[in-house]
């Protein structure tokens, strides 16, 4: 008997860079994700079929990281197995065939939700329901540390686990959910997809963490969290440092992000498109993950740029995501959509722009 199980993408509100830094974040599930038909299988294979791809396969009696297969999605399904095989959860055979609204390079997070998709088909089939979301995120972010070879944190995946707008305190754990009605407040959200691949912008996203921990590590402390913000602003920096640059964002926008959860339980549009608009400068001016170092890849930079142009003193936008490639996240009036829609295709092509709707 086969059973169906769909995980939601996800998409970050406020919080850039700030996760693996133990911070603050506000992010939600969306209405586009994976789904999955499902049945046990027999012996020891795990075999997922995806449209458009190749057939992969893991065995359950073979989870050790091989480096080989860093980036791939069968090292992403053996890191879950063995995360829920190590925790004293039961893992077994299965197969599943899996079908994606997450369109290619949208930035909706398609590797945290289908590692999370591996960790709620397990729980279903093996464990019934035991695991509960966080766990089957921290399993989904384990998988992409270690066996995937990606040093995140753990936004994505406990979006798309709880499968809801959601404000995270990762010093606290404090999890709670927010009410994102966007249409409620007279606004649309909606994501422009500029193009870029992610291929090759590994060490680009592992810098940002390298340099914020080394920033952290001046103060004897291991994360930007542990250490007071007032005493890094005391210390006169010069921001012609990319780590200092960087380290301020995190302060700045750690600091930001539970005024906006504010501003949407308020339903206050123009304050939240305020914030918003200080987060993406934010993320262009200190965080520095528009354009990565060496690369020609320029239309994020320019995404950003025509946003300006057709959205200054009448809506936000905002880098979304990892950044260096990827999508620029709007939100202004309705009566806008349109034409905004009109002009980022024209320079990034049809289908590229779309409004978001909010799990």
């Amino acid at each position: 008997m086969s059973i169906t199980i769909f995980t939601p993408g996800r998409t970050e509100l406020s919080g850039n860079h700030t996760d693996h830094q133990q911070g603050r974040i506000l992010a939600s599930a969306v209405d586009l994700g994976l789904t999955a038909v499902v049945e046990k299988g027999s012996g020891t294979r795990v075999a997922i079929e995806s449209d458009g791809f190749k057939p992969f396969y893991a065995e359950t009696d073979l989870l050790d990281i091989i480096p080989g297969d860093y980036g791939t999605s069968r090292a992403l399904m053996r890191g879950m197995l063995a995360y829920f095989r190590e925790n004293g959860f039961e893992i077994g055979p299965f197969s599943a065939k899996m079908t994606s609204t997450l369109p290619s390079g949208s930035g909706l997070s398609s590797s945290a939700a289908f590692s999370v998709m591996v960790g709620r088909i397990l729980n279903e089939l093996y464990n019934g329901g035991k695991a509960d979301p966080v766990f089957i995120a921290k399993a989904a972010q384990y998988a992409e540390n270690e066996y995937f070879g990606k040093p995140c944190g753990l936004m994505d995946q406990l979006a798309c686990s709880l499968g809801h707008a959601v404000y995270v305190d990762f010093r606290t754990m404090e999890i709670d959910p927010i009410i994102a009605d966007f249409g409620s407040m007279g606004l649309t959200l909606c994501l422009a997809n500029t193009g870029g691949t992610h291929a090759g912008l590994d060490d680009a996203y592992a810098s940002i963490r390298i340099e914020m921990d080394g920033i952290a590590a001046r103060f004897g402390k291991k994360v930007l969290r542990d250490v007071d913000p007032d005493d890094f602003f005391a210390k006169g920096w010069s921001t012609d440092e990319r780590p200092v640059r960087r380290a301020k964002h995190f302060f700045e926008e750690n600091e930001r992000v539970p005024r906006m959860r504010d501003a949407l339980r308020a339903g206050n549009g123009e304050e939240y498109m305020r914030l918003m608009n200080a987060s993406g400068r934010s993320s262009e001016n200190q965080l520095n993950n528009i354009v990565a170092e060496g690369a020609g890849d320029t239309k994020l930079a320019e995404g950003l740029e025509l946003s300006a142009k057709l959205l200054e003193g009448k809506g936000a936008w905002r880098v979304h995501g990892g950044g260096f490639a990827g999508c620029v996240q709007a939100l202004m009036p309705p009566d806008l959509f349109p034409f905004y829609k009109q002009e980022m295709e024209k320079a990034f092509g049809p289908g590229t722009c779309r409004e978001l709707k909010l799990a």
